[in-house]
């Protein structure tokens, strides 16, 4: 996952301190003869600074992603939780401190090659260099806290065909992506909630496709959720190809059928995505007969689920698209 790769962030005092320290070493290294070899020994220090604070701040935007160039889906994830606006203008001034000090370790060193005092200078070059750093200190806080929950977020495959499973708790989400899947799904956590996102996959025709499960998003109205959990789901509009809406005809999972078709018309409502609906649990004696309905399976018995399968991959469109593209 792109998030991953971000390294942590130093405070600017840590950098600082890694900054000086190895330049005090490149001047311990100096053999100190006369005012020329002095002048070079202080000329080190200011160059090993700044090129070390140089360096170190270049590398910290460096490893960051261009946010312009993320997947929608990621995108508005990390708009979310952290804010890219936010982001970009904290990465901006940080790159702004690391030009500003690698020139400024330049234009030293001529008044070092003619001064007298060159100790003055260099205590001068300190100064500012750590005014800079100060000043950045909050963004370096900033960044290296986005960067911790950014690398929480779900690694999913944004351009794999995509079924996501809506629902009201207990109707058996998880159940059905671990039988479409056969295997148990992995489980990642939201940054902004305390359920997990499960995610599982299936190969069908060479095509590998993805289920995914959002306990916490697209299991209760509309109405009870917070502005970030709208905007998550927002996030999701871009990721899924299919939205697979199970029903528990039974009323086992405790919420009535009415209540699930009332959910089922707000999802409706928000995704602009193909919709399958289909009644689960048709093995209970509690089981009622729906007409709002596609399909009807168990979970429990895995009685039709290779069917509901089938028609989710049909109605992804990717089996089309990937025979389009090789008999071209």
């Amino acid at each position: 996952m792109i998030f991953e790769k971000i390294h942590s962030v130093p405070t600017s005092d840590e950098l600082l301190d890694k900054a000086f320290r190895r330049a005090s070493r490149a001047r311990r290294g100096k053999v100190i003869k006369n005012m020329k070899s002095n002048r070079e020994a202080y000329e080190s220090m200011i160059l090993t600074s700044a090129n070390i604070l140089s360096d170190n701040l270049a590398n910290i935007v460096r490893r960051f992603p261009d946010f312009d160039e993320l997947s929608d889906f990621y995108y508005d994830l990390a708009d979310v939780i952290v804010g890219v606006d936010k982001l970009k203008k904290s990465l901006g001034s940080v790159n702004w401190a690391s030009e500003k000090i690698h020139d400024m370790g330049r234009e030293q060193i001529g008044k070092i090659r003619s001064s007298n005092n060159p100790q003055s200078i260099q205590k001068e070059v300190y100064g500012r260099i750590s005014s800079i750093m100060k000043s950045i200190d909050k963004d370096l806080k900033f960044l290296n806290e986005a960067r911790n929950t950014l690398r929480k977020l779900p690694d999913v495959d944004v351009d794999a065909p995509t079924i996501v499973v809506a629902g009201y708790p207990n109707t058996g989400k998880s159940s059905f992506v671990a039988l479409a899947t056969k295997a148990r799904p992995e489980v990642a956590t939201y940054p902004f909630t305390t359920k997990g996102i499960s995610i599982g996959h299936f190969t069908r025709d060479n095509i590998r496709y993805q289920v995914i499960d959002t306990p916490g998003l697209l299991d209760r109205p509309m109405s009870d959720r917070n502005e970030i959990e709208l905007q998550a789901i927002t996030a999701l509009k871009h990721l899924g190809s299919v939205l697979l809406y199970l029903v528990d005809a039974s009323e086992t999972c405790g919420y009535t059928v009415d209540d699930q078709k009332r959910l089922y018309e707000e999802i409706k409502q928000q995704f602009d995505l193909p919709m399958f609906t289909v009644s689960n649990k048709s093995d209970l004696p509690e089981f009622q007969e729906l007409d709002f309905v596609d399909m009807e399976m168990s979970t429990a018995t895995s009685e039709s689920v290779e069917e509901v399968v089938n028609n989710l991959v049909e109605m992804t469109g990717a089996k089309q698209d990937f025979f389009k593209e090789i008999s071209h």
